[in-house]
């Protein structure tokens, strides 16, 4: 394999095409928008720079490795600041929990609360280090390509009980409810319910716990661009603003992509970085093999979506944290509101993300920049019209916050915009507005994933969200390091 081309430039597709280029395999990464980033785009209005997607970095050694592939060094691209607390939560009878890298306050804040679980927070937390080392450490990057593959990790998820919820597990170790709820809302940031997510999940809090939580001085788009940089420098090519519209295919061998344009370009192999779904179903729309497998996976069950309000304020807010999870007056019967619809639930629980906080160049001097996030039900959960739905849910969302913990928002507002589930449907081609993809169920992760080699069409490669080991930032990085050693072994092969 001499050349290859990858499709979608989100962290998955980009650090899939370091890895390529890195080994010497001339590389286009091409990309619809007039910007990479896919989910970690950004938008920049009125003196403010939002980040329009992931916020939360975690395990930068994932990231390091990218760029020491070619003897160089991340730090010499962007600048990686630590955040303390990783996470402040809120609940609204007025208890909060800063989540923070310090067992001795984390042990103090948990017998303020529930001096029982303080115990049952050591036994936990050992619990998550053996998740770690083996559903993510072990196997994080390793394709499972065979049934067999999985057969061989079934005993150490057996053992470790991943057929229980993550919510059913932190049960186990915390007798709190809102301690429970601390230790389980984690799997929310890979699309999964804590009701019905694999216990595995529960590796991302000593993931956290082990390498920290980060935030790129410039926001998350500054670490896109340090890797687009890397890419090029490297010798790789990036197509902005150049969809691709199939896959194209030489009997059961893909053979280039065809640009929207309608130019064809040959290629030895060709990957995908877009929406699993959007992939079979739509670039290989005139293979079998991509109308059975889309069909196929369009059944399997999908994340939740999001909706996502942008806002820059004219007056700082030095009492909020960086990361600010604010839970509703539910929890259960919110989670199954959300990814069962069948409508939107009156009440809501809230990410808030203040990045302005830990680099203030990302606002104008004196001002704020935010987002607010709320976990919303996907298209097919819920059938909505966002056009209508979406400002009057933008209101409530920015009444509560002013409510709750930002005075004066409404009146401080300088703008705001928003991101709906019907944007992930139309602007990242994702199937049914889902943020995260295939569900991380059980039966949907590892081997059950869509693989990240195709079974059938030779020189065909899946990266991202929809492949093992799933969403997250270092999920998709994973999913890359996996479909980069097929890839490569194929080169050194043929």
């Amino acid at each position: 394999m001499r050349t290859a081309a990858v499709i979608g430039a989100g962290f998955g597709g980009i650090a899939l095409a370091i890895r390529l280029q890195s080994a010497g395999i001339r590389t286009v990464l091409f990309e619809a928008r007039d910007k990479p980033g896919g989910r970690a785009f950004v938008y920049e209005d009125s003196g403010f720079t939002f980040d329009a997607g992931p916020t939360v970095i975690t395990d930068p050694s994932a990231i390091e490795e990218l760029f020491a592939l070619s003897g160089r060094r991340l730090a010499d691209y962007v600048e990686l600041m630590p955040i303390s607390p990783f996470y402040r939560l809120s609940w609204e009878d007025g208890y909060t929990f800063d989540y923070v890298n310090d067992q001795a306050e984390l042990d103090r804040q948990i017998a303020a609360r529930s001096p029982v679980d303080v115990a049952g927070y050591k036994r936990f937390l050992s619990y998550s280090e053996k998740l770690l080392e083996e559903g993510y450490v072990k196997l994080g990057a390793v394709p499972f390509l065979e049934f067999s593959s999985m057969l061989r990790a079934a005993p150490a998820l057996v053992r470790l009980q991943a057929w229980k919820s993550v919510y059913a597990k932190v049960a186990e170790f915390i007798a709190d409810e809102h301690l429970r709820e601390a230790f389980s809302f984690h799997s929310l940031l890979v699309g999964g319910n804590p009701f019905s997510a694999s216990s595995i999940y529960i590796l991302i809090h000593a993931l956290e716990r082990r390498w920290g939580v980060w935030f790129p001085r410039g926001g998350t788009h500054a670490l896109v661009r340090a890797m687009v940089r890397l890419f090029e420098d490297l010798g790789g090519v990036l197509r902005p603003s150049t969809p691709v519209a199939a896959i194209e295919t030489a009997g059961n061998k893909a053979t280039g992509v065809r640009l929207a344009s309608g130019d064809v370009l040959a290629f030895d192999g060709v990957a995908s970085n877009a929406d699993v779904v959007h992939t079979y179903t739509r670039l290989l729309s005139a293979h079998p093999r991509g109308r059975n497998r889309g069909a196929a996976l369009a059944k399997k069950r999908h994340s939740m979506s999001l909706f996502v309000t942008y806002f820059g304020l004219k007056r700082h807010h030095p009492q909020l944290a960086h990361h600010t999870v604010l839970f509703g007056p539910r929890y259960r019967e919110l989670i199954a509101d959300i990814f069962k619809g069948p409508a939107l639930p009156d009440d809501f629980s809230l990410y808030l993300h203040a990045p302005s906080r830990s680099d203030p160049s990302l606002a104008p001097p004196g001002h704020d920049a935010f987002y607010v996030l709320t976990p919303v039900p996907h298209l097919q959960a819920a059938d909505l019209d966002w056009t209508v739905v979406g400002p009057a849910y933008r209101d409530r969302l920015l009444a509560y916050l002013e409510a709750h913990c930002i005075p004066g928002l409404r009146a401080d507002l300088v703008t705001s915009r928003t991101f709906t589930p019907f944007d992930f449907r139309d602007q990242l081609n994702a199937h049914l507005g889902s943020a995260f993809s295939l569900e991380p169920i059980l039966t949907q992760s590892a081997w059950f994933r869509a693989h990240n080699r195709d079974d059938v069409i030779d020189n065909l490669y899946i990266v991202g969200a929809g492949t093992h080991p799933g969403a997250g930032v270092p999920g998709v990085i994973g999913s890359a390091k996996a479909t980069a050693s097929l890839m490569l072994n194929e080169a050194v092969t043929r």
